[in-house]
């Protein structure tokens, strides 16, 4: 039930990160704060396709 999703910066859209989720218990996209290598510092990093 698990899908792997993919994280990308809120500033430079570049994706950097992956991660999974359980769709059944939270149906909307994810969103951390992680840091962006190319920005070099902590930005929202928002769950995309």
């Amino acid at each position: 039930m698990r899908d792997i999703v993919t994280l990308a910066c809120s500033e430079c859209k570049r994706r950097n990160y992956t991660t999974t989720k359980n769709k059944k218990t939270t149906p909307d996209k994810l969103q951390f704060r992680k840091y962006c290598p190319f920005c070099r510092y902590h930005t929202l990093h928002r769950e995309t396709k």
